[in-house]
């Protein structure tokens, strides 16, 4: 745990030792890098780095410069992963030394050694009255868990290029590696598919939205046009920002439900003749998209797009919340589903979920989904994203498989954070910081054999009443910081009192970061 009132880490660190000394960053400080492959890590810390100080801190490869970063493995060729994220800093009088095996730990010590500046660092304009002091240092450090993530649901409110990144900027302060993408749904279809342009020239577009809460009656529309899509270059730089920050993305392309925006700009794909338009309201739709070969070589070819342009191993197909009302009612979905010999419309989502699963795998990925993916069986290698409590994460890590701890109770973070009264309109529940603090991401009633298939946890942020970033960012923080310490201290390091002392020092971060968080307890 932290030793020094000087040195205030979130999350915090697995070991430090305070040096009585202290660096000084000064217009005359430069920068190095042990070798030309990790060059982007320089540039990635002088971009924090120049702008509040105003300083020029040039940059060579070498070991020349006063703050070094040096790489003392092999780099990974590979974007697919975060590779080996420890590391170590040791700050002198004389120099700063941050050192990581991989480049993916030197993009975790860059996170940790712009907190050890004065909080004016992560200012957006120069501040030439603050002394750029660090304390001296030794600091070693890994984290607990490799999935440490945060989701978007840019579907139900839109967010823009700029301002995914900027969230994504904001979840690698805090040394999380995924950003899990959701990028389809009922009320809006947010991605570019080259093969497929109705999906955002129709699909992208809704004619209203919802005013108030989804149980409101009568329900209230504003009858203005919303909508929203990201270009496949818009991914492209979103996905090469995530890179430098060695932040993997994991889209999600949600089937066989929350499809009606797809439906709507392709009706081929539905179970009725109904014209539909993308959905203005929130809830669960009953919509889902047919089960026809032709169907499955549409979502095939989505999916053949979006691998494309995301590198990363994960792929999220959904599977939750599909109902099967028009499954059960359109007697040609009862003719497949007998063709298949298939014994009921759990096994006919569990088929169309394999399809996918098989055809991402022969692409040499991997698929992930909500716990609903267990119905009717789940697909061979597939991981499992547990959000209905813990119940699904056990049973599919007792099958073998990996898992993604998710539960709403302690990692929405739509939830209400205090009295609904005096809180904006959320969805419902009730989180504080000092839940998600709490929670315990590896169930104890899991066998110690099965406990290495607990991958981590992440953070959801579902948008249907989070209408524009700045409230996003009091819906995520502080709660991000909290999740940040779960997923990298180990749960005996880990101390609520020590946190919270730690956070309110940290505030003064997000101030100077412009984030809009939500104060009190």
């Amino acid at each position: 745990m932290s030793t020094s009132n000087k040195i205030s880490l979130i999350p915090d660190v697995s070991e430090i030792k305070t040096i009585d000394s202290i660096f000084t960053l000064t217009a005359s400080t430069s920068i190095s890098v042990s070798t030309g492959e990790i060059m982007n890590k320089g540039h990635l810390l002088r971009g924090y780095l120049a702008v509040p100080t105003g300083f020029p801190l040039p940059l060579s490869v070498g070991h020349e410069g006063e703050i070094q970063l040096i790489l003392e493995g092999e780099p990974d060729k590979s974007l697919e992963e975060p590779g080996d994220e420890s590391y170590s800093i040791c700050i002198t009088e004389k120099n700063c030394l941050l050192k990581a095996p991989a480049p993916a730990g030197l993009a975790r010590a860059v996170q940790t050694f712009r907190q050890l500046f004065p909080a004016g660092i992560f200012s957006s304009e120069p501040d030439k009255i603050i002394a750029w002091e660090i304390p001296g240092c030794e600091i070693s450090d890994s984290p607990r868990f490799p999935w440490r993530g945060m989701h978007l649901d840019v579907c139900r409110h839109f967010f823009t290029k700029e301002e995914v990144m900027r969230f994504i900027d904001l979840i690698a302060l805090y040394r999380f590696n995924r950003f899990h993408f959701h990028l389809t749904e009922d009320q809006g279809w947010r991605l570019e598919i080259k093969k497929y342009p109705g999906l955002t020239e129709v699909g992208a577009w809704r004619d209203s939205t919802l005013i108030g809460h989804a149980l409101d009656k009568p329900k209230r529309y504003d009858d203005t046009r919303y909508g929203g899509f990201y270009t496949q270059d818009d991914i492209r730089e979103i996905v090469a920002f995530a890179a430098m920050r060695e932040i993997t993305i994991v889209p999600e392309i949600d089937m066989p439900g929350h499809m009606q925006a797809a439906i709507s700009a392709y009706p081929e794909l539905g179970c009725t003749d109904q014209t539909l338009r993308p959905l203005c309201h929130w809830g669960i739709c009953e919509h889902i998209l047919n089960v026809e070969e032709s169907t499955v070589s549409f979502m095939k070819d989505v999916l053949d797009e979006v691998m494309e342009l995301f590198p990363g191993k994960y792929i999220h197909i959904g599977g939750d919340e599909a109902l099967k009302y028009e499954w059960e009612e359109q007697r040609r979905v009862q003719d497949r589903m007998a063709e298949l010999g298939l014994k009921g419309e759990m096994e006919l989502q569990s088929w169309f979920i394999r399809q996918m699963a098989e055809h991402i795998q022969s692409n040499g990925r991997e698929v992930i989904g909500w716990d609903e993916i267990l119905e009717g069986g789940l697909a061979a290698g597939a991981a499992v994203m547990s959000w209905r409590g813990e119940k699904g994460g056990i049973e599919a890590a007792s099958l073998g498989h990996k898992v993604v701890m998710t539960p709403e109770e302690y990692v929405y973070f739509d939830h209400y954070q205090g009295d609904k009264e005096s809180e904006p309109l959320a969805i419902h529940g009730y989180t504080t910081v000092e839940k998600v603090y709490s929670y315990d991401v590896v169930p104890p009633v899991l066998p110690d054999k099965q406990k290495h298939l607990i991958l981590g946890s992440q953070g959801q942020l579902w948008s249907e009443y989070i209408p524009d970033f700045k409230h996003l960012e009091y819906m995520a923080f502080p709660r991000v910081c909290a999740l940040s310490e779960v997923l990298w201290l180990e749960k005996e390091k880990r101390d609520f009192s020590s946190f919270s002392k730690r956070l309110e020092n940290h505030k003064s971060v997000l101030e100077n970061l412009n984030v809009n968080y939500r104060k009190g307890n």
